[in-house]
């Protein structure tokens, strides 16, 4: 029994972070897990900038509003879902997942929540669980799953080796480096078929 776990931003849609810094004119908010490996570290960072310049949820949830599905990103889970179960695992949280979600067909998604106040200030946030990603992949795998994974980013390389398959996806140039025994694709056609493959 197989199932297919997928990273979200940079896979499937755009980086939301890096959307947002483009629309507020804040680039130190294009910084991504490609960037920074400590999610903790990086969220705290974006939450004090946010804080500096009088941002919360409604200002972000207004970019995300106009961010589409990367091209092909809807038929390639259209297609994949066919064939197997499919899991997006994300660092991203519920509340800027949903409308990119619907764009999306209604994948599930599991991922993280958001500490907001009266005032739409975003205060904090709930990790579902420490190392999301991997912990995700090895419970499904105790209950009777083999897991296919792909990922972009750093934090989803425990996932990716911890895997029956794992692949690179659209991921940058040092990490391809750094981890030439991962098979790496840049369009979706070839990670259908390598997913395919390994199902």
């Amino acid at each position: 029994m197989n199932i297919v776990c997928l990273d979200m931003e940079g896979v499937l849609v755009p980086e939301i972070w890096i959307a947002f810094a483009e629309a507020s004119g804040i680039p130190e908010l294009r910084r991504t897990t490609r960037d920074e490996p400590d999610y903790d570290k990086l969220m705290k960072f974006r939450l004090g900038i946010l804080k500096e310049n009088g941002l919360g949820l409604k200002e972000i949830q207004a970019t995300i509003a106009k961010i589409d599905p990367l091209l092909g990103a809807r038929a390639f889970l259209d297609e994949l879902r066919t064939l197997t179960q499919v899991i997006i695992l994300s660092d991203t949280f519920e509340e800027f997942a949903k409308p990119l979600m619907e764009k999306l067909n209604w994948p599930a998604i599991f991922c993280n929540s958001l500490e907001v106040a009266e005032s739409g200030e975003i205060t904090g946030f709930q990790m579902r669980c420490e190392k999301s990603k991997l912990t995700t992949v090895k419970a499904l795998q105790s209950i009777g799953y083999d897991t296919i994974a792909a990922g972009d980013s750093f934090n989803d390389l425990g996932m990716i080796q911890a895997s029956k398959a794992g692949f690179l996806f659209k991921s940058t140039e040092q990490i391809k480096k750094d981890y030439p025994q991962i098979p790496a694709y840049e369009e979706f056609g070839d990670l259908l078929k390598a997913i395919k493959a390994a199902l």
